[in-house]
This record gives structure tokens, sequence and C-alpha cells, in this order.
């Protein structure tokens, strides 16, 4: 996958990917259109479907609440990477199908509108505007299966024949 990137600092927490004002909110849709206002409030005008977040460490932190995730997801941002992410937050982005990968060297190195592509099941990133090119540890197999069928319940869905 390739996309455009949108950098952000250390220490991303739900309610700025999120605001918390929007936790009775159900529909996914609805929350994607809310995507990063606490943190950036232009984000939703600017970034669209198929580009990446780059974050540094300890992205998701915070709360436990899946609407982060979710949010990112139904907004049709293709990954995270990060230096590192929230433990909550890094379940929370697999049990819903979203693409995370831990890379702090292209995590740092990365700026907004640089243009990334990212190969999952080999664990490579490529920095395409810099020229630089990072390798990050892939899931297990079964972790990738359960983002391959789009989270959790696809996965438990498909595993029992429903």
């Amino acid at each position: 996958m390739e996309g455009k990137c949108w950098k952000f600092a250390d220490d991303v927490n739900t309610d700025e990917i999120v605001p918390g004002r929007y936790l009775n909110v159900t529909d996914e849709q609805e929350l994607a259109a809310h995507l990063m206002e606490g943190i950036d409030p232009q984000f939703t005008r600017q970034a669209g479907a198929g580009d990446v977040i780059v974050a540094g460490k300890n992205f998701g932190c915070g709360s436990s609440r899946e609407h982060a995730p979710l949010a990112i997801k139904a907004f049709g941002i293709q990954c995270v990477i990060a230096k590192s992410f929230a433990r909550i937050f890094f379940r929370n982005c697999i049990n819903i199908g979203l693409r995370i990968a831990e890379c702090p060297e292209a995590a740092g190195d990365a700026e907004t509108g640089d243009v990334l592509e990212v190969d999952f099941a080999g664990g490579r990133i490529l920095n395409r505007t810099r020229g630089k090119a990072y390798t990050f540890p892939p899931f297990s197999p079964e972790l990738q299966a359960i983002i391959d069928a789009g989270g959790l319940i696809p996965f438990a869905r498909k595993e029992a024949g429903l």
C-alpha cells in the first residue's frame, strides 16, 4: 500500500484522536468526521482516504475505547506507523483490523506530505519522497490473519464457518 503521510508527535491520546464528547456516537462514519479533531481540527478537510498517519512514541495512549481506531479505519486511513503504540490501542487496532506498524526510524524521518509505501508481509517501509527504506517486524501469521479478515469478529466468523 502507498499513501500520503500526516505526521504527529509523541503521546497522541485517544481524546485527541476522537474527542470524548463523541463517545455516545456509534456510527463509524460520524466518528470519522471528527478524526484528529482534538489535535488538528482541519485534519478531515485536508487528509483523504488512502493516507497514512505517522506518529512518535505512545500513539493511542489514554482511555481504552475503540472509538479512536474505528474512526481512523472508517476515515480510510490505510495504516498508522508510529515509534510505539499504547498497549490497549495496539490491541484494539488488531481487533478491528486496522493496519499498524511500529517502526521508530521511519516514524522519526517521515514528514507530513511524504509518500510512504508499506509492505506488511515483508516488514518494509519505503519513504518514496526521501528515498529511504526501513524494516519492522511483521506480525505473526495468526495476528496477520485477524487483520486480513477485517478484525477479530470477522475472523472468528470465518473460522466458525459462519
